[in-house]
């Protein structure tokens, strides 16, 4: 460490920047991609292709339905492993609860229940007495949408931005929190090392050396979207704090349990059933009142949830949540009916400000809301997180490898190696997922692990082919990794697009103008983008491999301490 603030503040930015900034790029890119994960499971499942649905009535259409619902076999085998004894039946477990959700964007209805089962916990602290099944369907007719096939958009995509998508105990969710702390920690140490920080905004110079290029990069794109990569590393860690301090279902379990019941006592929601065998009254009726109550408090009243806890019983309740897509916060203002009546038994009173401030930063960063330009924006932030990610491993290879070279040390060749596998191997992998997905027979049995197993193949292989490829950076040359997956990602991204159109019938001209159906107009033309930004791309790389090639190679520097290096990058801006 150093003995000047500045230049320490430079240390912590540099290396804990290096360390995370793999984990923050797919955070910030897969997080830009979950802003229409919707959208895109639209394109990857073509028989979900319709325009989105209002919750349907639940009296004349979801009844039937959840009175076929069954246990899910993944969960029946899943709670197998935790219980003492054989499971009974599927077909005789006691549906205890049951939910419908739906947004503003979804075609098709998510709908799941809670069976009771009479076994006992292996772990007597554990309390997972029941087992889960879920469906899909089509909410104009009921009908079950195949539940097989993988939303790779909504359980692919969003859960590697916040997860990797690695679920053993919980790591995932701790190496991105890790992350997002690092995050904090960079912005502010950038800030620091930054004085001029307003000039560094409007300064980029695309035709000084790399290092140079990549360093204004950097920094304006750091400074552009500095509000939106604070509040974002910010608000995924609330959100994600009793994951990582579960102190309410470990240390505080008994007081957790307690404030359960006298929440339920407070709020007149039964917590526990009666034990009396009560019928049903009608549901519409229920969702037909709670839309008179918004009504008469001036909100929008679509259904967003439906709740219904101890079914069939005296103490049953219903839960009606509002969508609440008008407004940035996270809002349900429900209304709760006793189930056996209809009668109603809690209205959602007006929210406290801790309360509110909760709800807005949580529904800042999921994003819930209606505004598309708003939605944009997101997608921007991010892939200018993404850029300022790239950029600054760039610079970083680019400072060291001239002195790396005359050292014959292999260390900037690991970094960029793996640069490249974070940059341009990750986009790789995630459009093989979908050109996967659309050559892929779509009733083929598993095709969704195939889609997984494509997805991390080609992720690897980007590695591999980077590490090969990676030997002109320890001569202080480019590692042509990057041109030549600049490439690849252009001819997936075309293929996507072109077996979009010849499996489903669904090109562009229909998508845009015939029979407009604009999610999957989205994904082609992002598709597009995609592959037009990496072409360009990958010509800028050539001419300035060309270009570094032919440039007489200039004296060597002396060795200089990295103290005095530091200082020199830190008056340089």
């Amino acid at each position: 460490m150093y003995n000047n603030f500045r230049l320490s503040m430079t240390w912590v930015h540099t290396w804990f920047g290096l360390v995370l900034g793999y984990v923050l790029m797919i955070c910030f890119f897969f997080g830009a991609l979950s802003v229409f994960d919707r959208e895109i499971d639209r394109w990857a499942i073509p028989k979900t292709r319709f325009e989105p649905q209002p919750m349907p009535s639940f009296d004349n259409l979801l009844k039937p339905v959840f009175e076929k619902l069954e246990p899910h076999p993944v969960d029946m085998a899943a709670t197998a492993q935790r219980v003492i004894g054989d499971l009974p039946d599927p077909k005789t477990m006691p549906m205890a609860s049951l939910y419908a959700y739906t947004t503003h964007r979804d075609p098709v209805l998510a709908i799941g229940a809670e069976f009771s089962i009479p076994n006992k916990p292996k772990d007597l602290s554990d309390d997972h007495q029941h087992v889960h099944g879920w469906a899909t369907i089509d909410p104009r007719t009921g009908e079950a949408i195949p539940d097989d096939a993988l939303k790779i958009g909504s359980r692919w995509f969003y859960p590697m931005h916040y997860s990797l998508n690695w679920h053993w105990k919980n790591l995932g969710y701790w190496f991105v929190g890790l992350a997002a702390l690092v995050m904090l920690a960079a912005l502010v140490t950038g800030i620091i090392m930054h004085r001029k920080i307003f000039k560094e905004f409007f300064t980029f110079r695309p035709k000084k050396r790399t290092q140079r290029s990549a360093l204004d990069l950097h920094n304006m794109t750091g400074v552009v979207a500095l509000p939106f990569h604070f509040f974002f590393a910010l608000t995924g860690l609330i959100i994600f704090a009793g994951i990582y301090l579960p102190v309410g279902h470990t240390m505080l379990k008994p007081l957790h349990d307690q404030h359960e019941v006298l929440e339920s006592e407070r709020t007149g929601l039964p917590h526990e059933p009666a034990g009396v065998v009560a019928p049903l009254a009608s549901v519409d009726a229920m969702v037909a009142e709670a839309k008179r109550r918004w009504a008469a408090r001036d909100m929008a009243g679509e259904v967003g949830y439906l709740y219904m806890d101890h079914l069939g019983d005296e103490n049953g309740y219903v839960s009606i949540y509002r969508a609440g897509s008008d407004r940035v916060a996270l809002v349900g203002e429900a209304i709760h009916f006793k189930a056996s009546t209809g009668e109603v038994l809690r209205e959602d009173p007006p929210r406290t400000v801790v309360s509110e401030i909760n709800e807005f930063l949580t529904g800042l960063h999921l994003q819930h809301f209606e505004h598309w330009f708003l939605r944009w924006l997101y997608v921007i932030g991010g892939l200018l997180g993404c850029a300022c990610i790239a950029t600054g491993f760039i610079f970083f290879v680019e400072k060291r490898k001239q002195q790396h070279a005359k050292t014959n040390s292999q260390g900037v060749r690991i970094v960029d190696a793996l640069a490249v596998t974070a940059v341009t191997g990750m986009v790789i992998a995630a459009i093989a997922m979908l050109v996967a997905n659309r050559l892929l027979p779509a009733d083929l049995p598993g095709k969704g692990g195939f889609e997984q197993n494509v997805f991390w193949s080609s992720w690897v292989l980007a590695l591999v082919h980077a590490a090969w490829r990676s030997a002109p950076v320890a001569r202080a040359a480019f590692n042509p990794a990057w041109r030549e997956q600049c490439w690849v990602i252009a001819l997936l991204a075309i293929a996507a697009v072109a077996l979009n159109w010849m499996s489903t019938g669904d090109h562009l001209i229909k998508t845009l103008f015939t029979d407009t159906y604009l999610a999957v107009a989205g994904v082609d033309l992002s598709l597009l983008a995609a592959a037009f930004l990496s072409i360009v791309a990958a010509r800028k790389l050539g001419q300035r491999a060309r270009l570094t090639e032919n440039m007489p190679e200039k004296p060597a520097r002396a060795p200089v301490a990295g103290a005095i290096d530091m200082a020199a990058e830190v008056k340089g801006g």
